[in-house]
């Protein structure tokens, strides 16, 4: 929770050309909790390792969205699942042109099935990369 310490850390990605697209930060009073989807997990990691920031990897869910009333049919189809959904993330760049979510949920696979069933387009990270 330093002043700059944000902008530091997405000057580091620019000069090593990682990308971030997508991000959510969560402010205390005593810290921020940043959560960042990057294009190139691998280079994320080295440059948080080398550059001293405390950091921890989970795993998201990439949902397509192709028109406006699909967040709430995505959210339907997890409900159903019995899916908790504990963040969601919406993408700066958009991947193909089309609105992108990301879910961290309890179940990626279950999550991930009950969405294909719906007919939403799951994207791998191969998508979602430069």
């Amino acid at each position: 929770h330093r002043v700059g310490r944000l902008y530091y850390l997405t000057t580091l990605f620019a000069e090593y050309h990682g990308h971030v697209i997508a991000l959510t930060v969560r402010d205390t009073t005593d810290s921020a909790i940043v959560r960042l989807i990057v294009d190139d997990p691998d280079r994320a990691r080295e440059l948080m390792i080398n550059n001293d920031f405390p950091y921890r990897e989970s795993d998201v869910l990439a949902v397509e969205l192709m028109a406006e009333g699909d967040l709430r049919t995505v959210l339907a189809a997890l409900l159903e699942a019995e899916i908790n959904v504990h963040y969601v993330y919406s993408f700066m760049r958009q991947p193909a042109d089309h609105t992108v979510i990301a879910l961290n949920v309890e179940d990626t696979e279950v999550a991930a099935q009950a969405l294909s069933l719906r007919g939403f387009k799951v994207l791998t990270q191969h998508d979602i990369s430069r």
